[in-house]
Formats: structure tokens, C-alpha cells, sequence
């Protein structure tokens, strides 16, 4: 078609041309001429055979790789509903103090942190000998990842540099399920309200006495966690801190929570229980320090003593309302000594109230436990932040069954400044009653006053 038409112009080029140059060319020269124009129309005939030619063949190879093209995006479709190859996924970052990634197949990354700096005075009587006066550390400077995997799997993992060492603070893999969470690795085992509740979200410096002083950390185990409408049940199996493995230690720990909204009120009630055997020859001592951490002194202290087994129970209470809130704990803790040894029972506990300062401000709760001041007019967007005050009373009895470890009662104040939502300041004063101190002071007398006063600068994300 294409070579028809070509000779065609090319005819009716010459038929219009020839009697123009008629008159000036002679019969001879024109044939000639005619002769040259027939050799080049003929190469130019054969020229458009081959580019048809070609043309063809290309419009066959592409319609072949339409095919396959398609055939192959079906194969992979069936190949994503199998659960054989993945789809590409499409990668979201937001920002929760620091930048999270999240797929859409399930993974997400987000680097984890917390800084906190401490400072301050301790007071207590010359005549006892104990080193007082100005104090300061790093109360924790923690490092690491958290995440999620497809299938309903998580992971957590953070290393605190607080001090010269290095330890290990959180190393889970989590598996949820519907209104189930399970949990493998070290993690916090379940002792009332106070322990599991962050650092970062505590109403004083450190938090109720017994929470330290009966040892509760985090141990190596396997929990489960299932909550549903104002109903929360956790328990687990539990080793060791993993500093300490490897040993024979176990433990069991568990815990109810019954956390209804009654009008504008947030509830909290609940109870835990906590039991170990310990390894044959076991020591266990129960102590704690005058409401700061920057000192090493304990004023309370019950030394070591064999135990083969510990026995615990606790009970723990909360109400947010607005800007106020009010929560208080109580707990016992036996330790079970071997032979005829009598058997002894330490008790802790504190009452706490708080106010919010600030318009709007309310203290968070989420899971059974309180949780980080999201200030509504944060330092930043033309706001001062949120600023809270609390009272707390605070007792530790450490004397039973002919242990004498003394008593302490305090009387704690804060006064916390939170300008956005991952920083945080803080100013606590403690006046701490003891009786039966291990330190004596003039005259054998051991019951006397300490007062402690600390500051804290604090940042996460």
C-alpha cells in the first residue's frame, strides 16, 4: 500500500514536470533521465518492503511481550493471595518523639530514649556518721528500638547507661492476639500500679518506698496479658533480672485490674500477688533509701538473711477526675526462712493526692496504669505547658519476727512542670521519720529525722 502510493506521487510529479522541460530537453537526455528516476524508485520500493517488514515483526514481539506481561501480573496475584510473594509495601512515618516507620504489611521501627539528670541535698543528723549533703547522677540514660511485625508480632529492646555500666532494661517479643498479649523475654512482672507504671510518668523522683525496697525489678519470663471492656488479668512465670542468671530462681506473679469511667471519673482498683522460691542458700535483704537515688545511704535496712522463698500481696486504688487525681497502694511481703526460724512480714504503702495547676491538664492513664502529661497548651504552640502539685504519705515497716530493720514514714511534695509532651522538670522534697535506724545517732538514739531535696531534668522519645 504504502509503495503504491509512493510511485503514484512520484508519477504525478513527473507527468506535471516533463512538459515544463520539454522545450529546453531533448528526447534523448530525457530518457535518460526517466531511466535514473525508474533505478531509484525501484531502491526505494525495495527499501519500504524492508522497513514493512521490520514493522511487523516489532508489532508481533510487542504484542508477545503483552502477553507474558500480563500472564506474569496474574501469576503474581495469585502468588499474593497464596501468601508467596509480598506486595510492595508502602512506607508511613509519623512522629512520637521520635520519627516511627510503619508499612502497610505490618512492620514499623521507632528508636527509643530517655534521659534523665538528677541533683540535690540530702540531710541528716552529723552524730550518725552517714556522708549527706550534695548529690548528682545520671538516674537513667537508656538506649533503643521498638516494633512491630506482621502476623501480630512485636519487639522491644533498651540498654541503660546510667552510671559506669551497661545493663539491659527491656528485651521482649510480643505476640498479640484479639484481647491477648503474650510476652517473652525480660519485662516488668506485674506488682501493683506504682511499679508498672513508667518513670517517666511518676508523681515524685522515685517511686513508693516498698516498690524498691522489696526488690521488685524487671526478671527474664513468659507473661500473658488479657484485657477486655474495664477488665484487665495479667500474669506470668518468671527467673530472673538477667544480670543475675544463670540461677534456679523462679517466681509467678499476677494481676487484676477493674478500671470503669463513672461520668467524667476515671476509676482504678486492683490487686497482685507475687511468689519466688529461691535457690538453695538463697539471701534476701529488704532496705531502701531516703526518697532520692543519688545517695547510697539506707537508713532502713534489714541486712541479709536466708530465705527459701518469698510470698507477697498487694492492693492498689486510683481516681483522675479532671485536674485532680488521688491514688494509694498497700503491700505485704513474707519471707519464708528455712528451718524453725520464724517466718517474717513487711508491710508498705502511701496515700497520694495531686492537683494540675493548669487549665485543661488531667494525669494520662492507658492499660491499667498511669501514663505520660500530654499538656494542652504546650511550650511551643504559644502555651506554658502543664504545670501539678502532689502530696503523698509514704510508710515502710521493716520489723517482724525478731528482724529489726526499722520503720520510715514520709511526708513528700512535688512540683512538676511539664512543658510538652516528652520533657519534663521536676522538684521533690521528703521529711522521713525513723525509728529502729540502723545508724545511731548521739546517745544510741535511733529514731530521728532525714529530709532529702532533689531536682530532675528529663527528656524522651
Amino acid at each position: 500500500m504504502n509503495r503504491l502510493l509512493l510511485c503514484t506521487a512520484s508519477l504525478a510529479t513527473l507527468c506535471t514536470s516533463v512538459p515544463a522541460l520539454a522545450l529546453d530537453i531533448d528526447p534523448a537526455a530525457m530518457q535518460q533521465e526517466l531511466a535514473a528516476m525508474r533505478v531509484q524508485m525501484q531502491a526505494m520500493a525495495e527499501r519500504i518492503d524492508t522497513l514493512e517488514g521490520d514493522l511487523a515483526e516489532a508489532q508481533a514481539v510487542a504484542q508477545m511481550a503483552n502477553a507474558t506481561a500480563a500472564a506474569a501480573n496474574v501469576s503474581a496475584t495469585q502468588a499474593v493471595e497464596r501468601g508467596g510473594v509480598a506486595k510492595a509495601d508502602s512506607l508511613v512515618t509519623s512522629w512520637k518523639g521520635a520519627p516511627q516507620t510503619t508499612s502497610a504489611s505490618g512492620w514499623s521501627f521507632k528508636p527509643r530514649g530517655r534521659l534523665q539528670y538528677d541533683a540535690g541535698f540530702v540531710s541528716a543528723p552529723g552524730s550518725t556518721g552517714r556522708e549527706a549533703g550534695f548529690g548528682n547522677e545520671v538516674r537513667r540514660a537508656r538506649l533503643g528500638v521498638q516494633g512491630g511485625m506482621p502476623g501480630g508480632f512485636g519487639y522491644k529492646f533498651e540498654l541503660d547507661f546510667a552510671g559506669d555500666e551497661v545493663s539491659i532494661a527491656d528485651a521482649i517479643l510480643t505476640y498479640e492476639t484479639g484481647n491477648v498479649e503474650l510476652t517473652v523475654g525480660q519485662h516488668n512482672n506485674f506488682q501493683g500500679l506504682e511499679e508498672l507504671t513508667s518513670s517517666l510518668s511518676t508523681s515524685h523522683l522515685e517511686r513508693a518506698a516498698f516498690t524498691d525496697a522489696f526488690g521488685f525489678e524487671r526478671r527474664v519470663g513468659v507473661s500473658m496479658a488479657y484485657g477486655t471492656g474495664d477488665v484487665i488479668v495479667q500474669g506470668g512465670v518468671f527467673t530472673d533480672n538477667i544480670s543475675e542468671l544463670s540461677n534456679k530462681n523462679w517466681g509467678a506473679d499476677g494481676r487484676v485490674v477493674f478500671a470503669p469511667k463513672v461520668g467524667a471519673a476515671q476509676l482504678h482498683l486492683g490487686g497482685s500477688v507475687h511468689y519466688a522460691d529461691l535457690e538453695t542458700g538463697m539471701t534476701v535483704r529488704y532496705r531502701q533509701r531516703p526518697a532520692v537515688h543519688f545517695t547510697s545511704e539506707r537508713f532502713i535496712n534489714t541486712g541479709s538473711f536466708g530465705a527459701t522463698s518469698e510470698f507477697g500481696l498487694g492492693g492498689e486504688a486510683a481516681i483522675i477526675r479532671g485536674p485532680f487525681h488521688a491514688t494509694g497502694e498497700v503491700f505485704w511481703q513474707s519471707a519464708n526462712r528455712p528451718g524453725a526460724l520464724a517466718d517474717p512480714t513487711f508491710f508498705g504503702g502511701f496515700a497520694e493526692i495531686g492537683m494540675f495547676l493548669t487549665k485543661s491538664d488531667s494525669r494520662g492513664y492507658k492499660g491499667g496504669k498511669f501514663d505520660r502529661i500530654k499538656p494542652k497548651n504546650p511550650v511551643g504552640d504559644g502555651g506554658a505547658g502543664a504545670v501539678q502539685v502532689n502530696l503523698r504519705y509514704d510508710r515502710l515497716d521493716l520489723n517482724n519476727s525478731g528482724i529489726v530493720g526499722g520503720t520510715q514514714d514520709g511526708l513528700l511534695a512535688s512540683l512538676i512542670w511539664s512543658p510538652t509532651d516528652y520533657t519534663r522538670f521536676m522538684v521533690g522534697y521528703a521529711h522521713l521519720d525513723y525509728s529502729d535506724a540502723v545508724y545511731s545517732a548521739a546517745g544510741g538514739d535511733t529514731s530521728y529525722s532525714v529530709d532529702s531535696l532533689g531536682v530532675r531534668a528529663q527528656i524522651d522519645f
